[in-house]
């Protein structure tokens, strides 16, 4: 929220109280609480009179710095509230004439005891950000409005990203950003998924633990300060020291939870009815059967919303006109190797069975006045669901089992952004906190339900809206997207985004969601789909199947399918890694080289993993350009190399896409390319990109329950590269990029290759693909 006409002067209506030094300091065990006045204490008489402001700092783990601004503490604490981890951890707290001091691990935060009102946050002898005068404070608006405001500087060369799954700039610079899910589609400022944390590449992140909305003025309003505020009496905020904008990802999501582990068949292929595309199981079985016999690996079915009938959405009850045995037919589906998924929301039309139920039971959200509060902005006369109420829970909960019972094996989870604010909650939540938090009880509801069910690592969901915490449920789809070039640009910005605040693990409509791609959009938009975290074809109002396109696409959709599948003891180490320290599978390029300039704002490529860099293709004609970081990178189905830091540009085919090997890459390969969850250890091929002397590679290549099949290590020593194996007794194998290779048979530990006596890659200058 804009709160200043100007450098000089407030909007009309505006009154505000800003800190102006340090009155008095209070310390105890890890804690340290300041007493702020918002007007010059002169004399005694000074200190009859108010505002003032009380900021109490403890930190919850090393390395992080909770704030917490306090005008009026009076008020009654109306949920929700974040769930945050804290660590027994005592923060060394000091205290003199000149400054009052909290460190956490690296980070310290520092008051200026004398002079004007300023609070430095420093880490290895340097500021971070700093707090000065006008930055913190209490602003009043016309409307009666009271809300508590932070400003931090922003330093020169700074980039600010996160804030959720936006669709605009990748760097936040500029942007103006209120955290406050909306069904709006991927083309505008709103967003399904808003989350109050973002990150810098200035050694800093920024967590506010506040539900409900909150307004970021990111270099806008204030060209030099990343400001935020919501309309509370309290408002309380970490800032997280990296270094690296991993270590701050690390960090946040130890305090706000790290995503589930996803089992490794949801990695395959997902293939969708479409949304108001007519289907029946004959039209099921020839999808399934077409992509049988054109030999495309299949890994998931989804059931749309016309699986139910019309009207009662959602009554978690099969059409009988369209699906008389779905039982059988789910057994059917299944004796063929496939998962079913089918989508659900959490509102219930007036027409479902389930509404009178609900009602009866007091599990529906109601208005003031005790009745059921219901629109027709969706299902005629809807209701949703009240997740603030264990009881509820558990009914939704037990609607959806009777369905994993029957053979549904995971549900899309639509929805959970239109949430009303004139409410009343079972437990007595505030509706303005709870807009957001919503859709965080209901996907950890159906996730749980699934978890019960099936165990905690055949558990997933496919949801579209989230807040803070929400990552702990994966997997997320970037919603509502038009079939064009410029909306599959906008869903990657979305997805980097994501990742960057917190979220492992990403999808997005292949082809676009609204309206029906043309085959060269369609084909482009496969390659991205198949080398993202996870990959679903779905429409609107048309099939995604590819021999409706042309027989290109069905050819294209088989190679990188293949090839995906092939990766996936590469990837699944990449999710293990996403579930244990919260680096997100797909991942900008400032997360993995944040000291390069050149990497700060690129938004059309990612790294997928921490060793294969993607550029799709936003072209008909193949045209693509990129940047490669420094050292010599391998282009992976050509072998061909490029030396970095350069900008690079070819033009790719349908078959091709700008897929790179980062310098001395060991890409683990599996044998199978027809199922995602194999015995990846057996028969692994470890190809080996530019390796350099003396530097030791570890490659853990997982078993699809997320454990340890096999470890190797690889290192170049001289003209000759060696390779151990542990854990493993299968057969595998070796491959110099560009060189030589040799076959392990069962149970060999050791391979070596000699390499090419010329070394090192060639820089390419030319332009081809």
């Amino acid at each position: 929220m804009k709160f200043s006409d100007g450098y000089w002067r407030l909007r009309e209506g505006v009154h505000a109280a800003y800190p102006q030094g340090v009155l008095d300091v209070e310390t105890g065990p890890g804690t340290l609480t300041v007493h702020a006045p918002t007007h010059p204490v002169r004399h005694r008489g000074d200190l009859l009179k108010g505002p003032a402001l009380t900021l109490t700092c403890t930190a919850p783990m090393p390395d992080v710095i909770a704030v917490r601004i306090t005008h009026f503490a009076g008020g009654v604490e109306r949920g929700p509230s974040f769930e945050i981890a804290h660590e027994t951890y005592d923060a060394e707290v000091s205290c003199d004439d000149g400054e009052a001091r909290l460190t956490s691990g690296a980070l310290s935060v520092r008051f200026a005891r004398t002079g004007p009102w300023r609070m430095d946050f420093e880490a290895a002898g340097h500021t971070l950000t700093s707090s000065g005068v006008k930055d913190t404070g209490i602003m009043e608006t016309a409307d009666g409005g009271h809300h508590l405001r932070e400003r931090l500087a922003l330093r020169v060369g700074t980039s600010v990203y996160g804030l959720g799954e936006r669709f605009g700039p990748l760097v936040r610079n500029g942007q103006a950003v209120d955290i406050w899910n909306a069904d709006g589609g991927t083309a505008t400022e709103q967003a399904y998924k808003n989350i109050p944390f973002l990150l810098t590449d200035a050694g800093y992140g920024v967590f506010v633990d506040h539900p409900g909305r909150v307004s970021f003025e990111v270099g806008s309003e204030a060209v030099s300060r990343i400001q935020f505020s919501a309309e509370d009496q309290e408002l309380t905020y970490y800032v997280i020291h990296g270094p690296t904008p991993k270590d701050i990802l690390r960090r946040y999501t130890a305090l706000t939870g790290r995503p589930a582990l996803p089992p490794a068949w949801s990695f395959g292929l997902w293939l969708s009815t479409s949304f108001t595309t007519s289907y029946d199981e004959e039209t099921v079985t020839g999808f399934v059967d077409g992509m049988a016999e054109r030999a495309l690996p299949l890994s998931v079915f989804h059931f749309d919303c016309f699986w139910m009938r019309e009207y009662q959405w959602c009554d978690f009850t099969w059409d009988p006109r369209v699906f008389p045995d779905p039982a059988g037919m789910l057994r059917r589906l299944r004796e063929r190797g496939l998962k079913i998924s089918v989508w659900i929301n959490p509102y219930i039309g007036q027409r479902s069975p389930l509404f009178a139920e609900g009602k009866a039971a007091g599990h529906l959200l109601k208005r003031p006045d005790g009745s059921v509060w219901q629109c027709d902005l969706w299902q005629p006369g809807m209701a949703l669901v009240d997740f603030t109420s264990p009881a509820a829970r558990a009914w939704y909960a037990a609607k959806l089992t009777a369905l994993l019972d029957m053979g549904v094996d995971c549900f899309k989870t639509d929805f959970g952004e239109r949430v009303p604010l004139d409410v009343v909650y079972a437990d007595g939540s505030d509706p303005e906190r709870m807009h957001n938090y919503y859709t965080h009880l209901y996907n950890r509801t159906v996730h749980e339900a699934l978890s019960e069910r099936r165990g905690e690592r055949e558990a997933v969901v496919f949801a579209r809206s989230a807040t803070a915490g929400g990552q702990q449920y994966p997997v997320h789809w970037g919603g509502d997207c038009e079939s064009t070039y410029e909306a599959m640009a906008e869903s990657l910005r979305g997805g980097l985004s994501l990742g960057l605040s917190g979220f492992g693990f990403w999808s997005h409509d292949i082809g676009g969601f609204e309206g029906t791609p043309d085959p060269a959009l369609f084909k482009r938009w496969i390659a991205f789909g198949l080398l993202s975290s996870h990959s679903r074809l779905h429409g609107s109002s048309s099939y995604r199947v590819p021999w409706l396109f042309d027989e290109e696409s069905v050819e294209v959709l088989r190679h990188f399918t293949r090839l995906k599948l092939r990766l996936m003891p590469y990837l699944y180490e990449a999710a293990r890694q996403a579930h244990t320290e919260g680096i997100p599978v797909m991942r900008a390029m400032v997360l993995e080289f944040p000291d390069d300039p050149g990497c700060a704002g690129l938004e059309r490529q990612y790294m997928l993993g921490g060793d294969l860099l993607v550029a799709p293709v936003f072209d008909d004609e193949g045209e693509v350009t990129y940047y490669v970081p420094e050292g010599v990178w391998t282009h992976v189905p050509s072998g061909r190399t490029v030396r970095g830091p350069r900008w690079v540009r070819e033009t790719h085919g349908f078959h091709s896409v700008p897929l790179l090997a980062r310098p001395g890459a060991v890409i683990p390969f599996g044998a199978a390319d027809d199922r995602p969850d194999t015995d990846w250890a057996d028969g692994v091929t470890l190809r080996v990109y530019e390796p350099a002397a003396g530097r030791p590679v570890t490659v853990r290549v997982p078993r699809p329950d997320g454990t340890t099949a096999a470890t190797f290590t690889v290192v170049r020593d001289g003209a000759v590269l060696r390779a151990e194996a542990a854990g493993t007794s299968a057969p595998w194998r070796l491959e110099v990029v560009g060189g030589p290779s040799a076959e392990a048979a069962a149970g060999t530990a050791v391979l070596t290759v000699p390499l090419p006596l010329s070394g090192g890659g060639l820089d390419l200058s030319s332009s081809g693909a």
